[in-house]
């Protein structure tokens, strides 16, 4: 068999070109950044959480500007989850965050509705406003005992 050098060296970089693209398309589904920009972090606290996750995406008008940092249990047993969004936001001090699903059974994150106050959230702060996740099967539970309690 023939050796043929630059057939053997185009496909080696074709091979190389491929793994780089799989590698930094695995990165981007995970939710890992590479480059990332300054950010700020600001804290979150919900009666229940769902099935939301560290990584998942925190959203303004649907445009991802952070992502959950970590989630913990407070002294109250409640959820403390810390966000990690774009320190160039000018958040309000009355903005909210709330916990959405996209989709019917897609994903959860965290959006973050604007209020209208003038002052603007600093590093470490929390927000005043949440709004926890809501869950498909406490709405079926309470449908089912509210339809059964009627007849």
């Amino acid at each position: 068999m023939q050796s043929h050098p630059a057939r053997d060296l185009l496909v080696g970089l074709f091979v190389l070109v491929g793994l780089i693209a799989l590698g930094y398309l695995s990165l981007q589904v995970g939710g890992l950044e590479i480059a990332g920009a300054e950010r700020m972090v600001l804290q979150a606290t919900f009666d229940d959480i769902g099935g939301l996750s560290v990584r998942a995406p925190v959203r303004i008008a649907g445009v991802r500007v952070g992502q959950v940092a970590s989630i913990n249990l407070d002294e109250d047993l409640r959820a403390e989850v810390m966000l990690e969004v774009n320190s160039g936001l000018d958040l309000s001090i009355d903005s909210s965050a709330a916990i959405r699903t996209s989709g019917l059974l897609g994903d959860q994150f965290i959006s973050v509705e604007l209020g209208a106050e003038d002052a603007v959230m600093k590093e470490g702060e929390e927000f005043s406003f949440t709004e926890s996740a809501l869950s498909i099967d406490k709405l079926i539970g309470q449908f089912v005992h509210n339809a059964g309690v009627s007849d």
